[in-house]
């Protein structure tokens, strides 16, 4: 089994801590170094081609789920179309039913629904309240208060790392 990068790492980091309590040559401990450092960045870009991969594929199927919702929504409309072709035809010919051997095709009455067609008629009883959403920190405000050496109670500026693959 191929070694990880974590224990490459740590045996390049141990071979470091033995060159360095040897009397040697700074031109022998660079040439070791750079002997030693081959594995780790081998490794490293063995797994940064992974990562690109990985990155294209989810990219891939981030391209075919939006083509698949567009196609989806197409095909949902072209239904909507041709279910109002059919029951505008049916009602002006006056038919309720038509029974196939496969399904029957009824017009049947929806529910009753409200219609609002003009919102400043209403009645304020009528109308709903939501609760305002709760207050939450404004970090942008934050950050240039603390950048500017004010303290901010409960805050703090933190950096943090990643790694970039380009």
């Amino acid at each position: 089994m191929l070694p990880t990068l974590f224990e490459i790492a740590s045996e390049y980091r141990a071979d470091v801590e033995k060159l360095a309590d040897l009397d040697l040559p700074p031109e022998t401990i660079a040439d070791t170094l750079e002997g030693l450092s081959g594995d780790l960045q081998a490794k490293a870009r063995n797994i940064g081609s992974l990562v690109k991969h990985l990155e294209v594929t989810a990219d891939a199927m981030k391209d075919a789920e939006a083509q698949l919702y567009k196609r989806r929504k197409a095909l949902e409309n072209r239904i909507d179309s041709i279910k109002s072709y059919v029951l505008n035809a049916m009602q002006f010919n006056e038919i309720q039913k038509i029974e196939t051997p496969y399904f029957n095709l009824t017009v049947v009455k929806n529910p009753a629904s409200v219609e609002i067609y003009d919102l400043a008629q209403l009645p304020a009883h009528f109308m709903r309240h939501p609760e305002p959403p709760p207050p939450s920190p404004d970090k942008v405000s934050i950050k240039e208060s603390l950048k500017h050496g004010e303290e901010v109670l409960g805050a703090r500026l933190t950096q943090t790392v990643s790694l970039r693959i380009k």
